[in-house]
């Protein structure tokens, strides 16, 4: 697993930055969002109260298509699939069954797939994207983060652009210098903010 390039908890109490580090780690973790987060800071500071998190993303994979974990074998009136990654078989099937009918997909075991009598080429096959990873992306990010902040803090302002995002929570109205301090977490990281 690659390791974010920053990450770093920041609190005035040395406990409770220790604490939230190893809360953070597990929350990434637990949600494998680890190996999508370049760099994160965070900052918390029970008496104001404010939670600040920022960083940025590393470049998101492309689309999975079939022929990215299945080999696509064409036989006379049929194409058998051979899986290698069970991770997409249900988002595959699904869209096998919606493009060609359930009629005409087998699985006859969790590493097979069978297409008879399909109106379309091995390489069409191929090409027929499964899933898109930065489509959840954002949402498991912000849900992770309101794991990851201090129970009670409701109050929340989230902003992604590109591949930068930043998360802030607070149990009071947020104040309207935040973005001072939104910029100055991301200047330790090396970033400038979006």
């Amino acid at each position: 697993m690659q390791a974010i390039e920053h990450f770093e908890v920041e609190c005035p109490e040395a406990l409770g930055a220790e604490y939230y580090t190893q809360i953070a780690n597990d929350v990434l973790l637990d949600h494998n969002l680890m190996k999508v987060i370049d760099k994160l800071h965070i900052y918390i500071d029970p008496k104001v109260p404010v939670f600040v998190a920022v960083g940025t993303l590393k470049k998101i994979s492309t689309r999975v298509r079939i022929g990215d974990f299945a080999n696509v074998n064409p036989m006379e009136t049929k194409i058998t699939l051979v899986i290698s990654e069970e991770t997409y078989m249900a988002p595959m099937l699904k869209i096998l069954w919606e493009r060609f009918g359930k009629e005409k997909v087998e699985q006859p075991d969790r590493f097979t797939v069978i297409l008879y009598n399909v109106p379309a080429t091995p390489q069409e096959i191929e090409e027929i994207v499964v899933a898109d990873p930065s489509e959840s992306l954002h949402k498991d990010l912000i849900y992770a983060l309101r794991c990851i902040a201090p129970e009670g803090f409701r109050l929340r302002s989230e902003v992604f652009t590109g591949t930068k995002f930043k998360f802030v929570a607070s149990e009071n109205t947020l104040a309207e210098d935040i973005g001072t301090l939104v910029a100055e977490k991301f200047k330790l990281m090396g970033e400038v903010p979006p």
